[in-house]
């Protein structure tokens, strides 16, 4: 039987995996795709070097054995949604063929929906804040103080 709920920030060589959107502009916000393209007709035609991760986001199955997983729950959206947002969230949510099936979108709604488009599944040392949002040992008010402190 398949899992109930996909992460829309995947493993890109899971069996099942498929591109959720394509990370573009300047800004390095996730277009996402009108259909699912599966990852195995995408990751060969990257090159060489390229950490897929870096261009492309995945969705796949939750699975229980993940880091951010905390009972039925995914601890990882928690973290996103505890982030400032950089726009106004009145605004419509972006067009998603994973929604229906979506762990986050399941748990958070809209609010996650508003955030998903600026999650990158690559994590870059420079940049502490993605990488303690990524840390699943990062709890929410961890986050929020390091927010305070750096404002």
């Amino acid at each position: 039987m398949a899992p109930a709920t996909w992460c829309p920030s995947g493993e890109a060589r899971a069996p099942e995996s498929v591109v959720l959107g394509v990370r573009s502009g300047s800004d390095g916000q996730v277009v996402y795709l009108a259909d699912p393209v599966p990852a195995s007709e995408v990751l060969g035609t990257l090159p060489q070097g390229i950490e897929p991760t870096r261009v492309l986001r995945f969705a796949s199955h939750c699975v229980s054995a993940c880091a951010n997983r905390r009972g039925d729950d995914c601890s990882l959206v928690e973290r996103v949604l505890t982030l400032p947002s950089a726009t106004a969230d009145t605004r419509a949510v972006p067009r998603c063929h994973l929604r229906a099936r979506c762990q986050w979108w399941q748990q958070s709604g809209v609010a996650a929906c508003h955030r998903c488009p600026a999650v990158t599944t690559a994590t870059f040392r420079e940049d502490e804040l993605a990488t303690l949002v990524a840390d699943p040992s990062t709890t929410p008010e961890q986050l929020a103080a390091w927010i305070a402190d750096s404002a």
